[in-house]
């Protein structure tokens, strides 16, 4: 009798599939994380894995590098990498990861055993590149008083894609994503986009000789939330510490990604001539506290792995949704290639619901409003979100302040001005007290919730 190991988070999911198998004489190992299924697939050396792309610890992507990269897996099992996101890009990316094949969701039991029934199977070996250890942290006791409170936040880089200096784009800016958040003496930055470079500038101007302790969170590794990194002061400062946490792993882990854009002919100095103390670490948890910031993190709907952060501070919450499209938008569209059925509907907006759930009662909301609505018909499957999407999720969830996000390189200021009033006038037309905003360069945001 063969065996398969099923690993999905989802207990709807992962029972489905169980019951299909077991009724189809396989025997059938779970588990609801991706750590604990390589522990499964090591112990037992199942002939099939089906596991979710996007779930806790490890995600697909991880699980098909650390299986294919085993040595000791002889046969190799066959991997089918299951997921909600209909990209192409995360078709492909699986595949070069070490998969075998791909569903989407929500599985039909049918579709499943036929698949089986084909002939398919692998033998990829790879090696995760190791990651260094750097060097002994320096004391920035001095830098965490003078982070000083109550928690901000401040905008660096507001723009998506591509950056877009200019006349045009002078009142909102025209850098790539990146966050400053000082709370509870820790400085977090999200993402690295080419506004990280004036960050590092006012950073090295302000601390001077002191040391500089920084959490640097990477939602994903496409290259408007990573390409200003190689121009961050900081990092080249031995007696700073620099950390960068992120879940990017499809071909190669967070470390390659992040080094390959600084390898000759792309730059002249690589990541491992960074002078200053770098560490990075490719996440697997869905939750994480840095210092006494509480971190909860979760999957976007976007080409590739994806996430969105939540920071619970003692002045109040900050969500950063930088890139993501709606399921029930995506699937409802009729230019998609999957079945328009009730039941996958149903699938999308239970996601949609998590991420609901995610954002809920956040006094910030950064947030994704790429398109307007006219613009998103002809935009349908790139991963970003029209303004009225965002504000139906933030008006939902109860959201205090909404800000725009991801502005589009081809939208100027007026243009961002307009979907601003929209947005605006969207909320009212709800009988929402919702504030919005459109996310600005240099604007400096107080949370003042009273501690609790």
């Amino acid at each position: 009798m063969n065996t398969a190991l099923v690993i999905d988070d989802d207990p709807v999911v992962r029972t489905l599939l169980v019951h299909t198998l077991r009724d189809a004489n396989w025997t059938v190992l779970e588990a609801d994380d991706g750590d604990r299924g390589v522990e499964l697939a090591i112990q037992h050396r199942p002939d099939v894995i089906i596991c979710d792309l996007l779930m806790p610890r490890f995600n697909g992507y991880q699980l098909c590098r650390a299986i294919r990269s085993n040595q000791s897996f002889f046969p190799q099992p066959r991997i089918i990498v299951i997921s909600s996101s209909n990209y192409a890009a995360d078709r492909t990316n699986s595949i070069e990861a070490g998969a075998d094949d791909f569903l989407l969701k929500p599985v039909k039991p049918v579709e499943l055993l036929h698949l089986l029934e084909l002939e398919s199977g692998t033998t990829f070996i790879r090696k995760t590149p190791a990651i260094s250890k750097g060097a002994t942290p320096p004391d920035t006791t001095y830098f965490r008083r003078a982070i000083g409170s109550p928690p901000t936040v401040r905008f660096w880089g507001v723009r998506g894609s591509i950056a877009t200096p200019g006349e045009s784009t002078l009142k909102y800016g025209g850098n790539t994503t990146c966050i400053e958040v000082r709370a509870d003496g820790e400085l977090i930055v999200l993402d690295a986009g080419t506004g990280i470079r004036n960050l590092g500038r006012k950073l090295a101007a302000e601390f001077k000789t002191q040391p500089i302790e920084l959490t640097i969170l990477i939602s994903h590794t496409h290259w408007d939330h990573i390409q200003g990194f190689p121009f961050f002061i900081p990092a080249y400062n031995p007696q700073n510490q620099v950390r960068i946490k992120g879940y990017e792993g499809a071909r190669v882990g967070l470390q390659s990604v992040l080094s390959s854009q600084m390898e000759s002919p792309y730059f002249p100095v690589s990541m491992q001539q960074l002078s200053g103390y770098l560490k990075i670490e490719e996440l697997k948890e869905m939750q994480f506290n840095i210092g006494k910031v509480k971190v909860t993190v979760a999957f976007m709907n976007h080409p590739g792995i994806c996430v969105g952060y939540r920071l619970d501070t003692s002045g109040g919450s900050i969500a950063f949704l930088p890139d993501n499209e709606p399921h029930s938008r995506l699937r409802m569209a009729p230019v998609t290639d999957s079945a328009q059925s009730y039941e996958v509907l149903a699938f999308a907006q239970k996601q949609d619901e998590k991420l609901i759930e995610f954002i809920r009662d956040c006094d910030i909301v950064i947030m994704d409003s790429q398109y307007d609505a006219a613009e998103y018909r002809s935009h349908i499957g790139w991963g970003h979100t029209c303004v009225d999407d965002a504000v139906a999720l933030a008006v939902i969830a109860k959201v205090k302040k909404l800000y725009l996000f991801h502005h589009d390189p081809d939208h100027d200021d007026a243009k961002v001005d307009s979907m601003q009033d929209w947005a605006r006038e969207l909320a009212a037309i709800h009988g929402s007290p919702l504030q919005v905003e459109a996310a600005r360069e240099g604007v400096e945001v107080v949370l003042n919730r009273a501690a609790k």
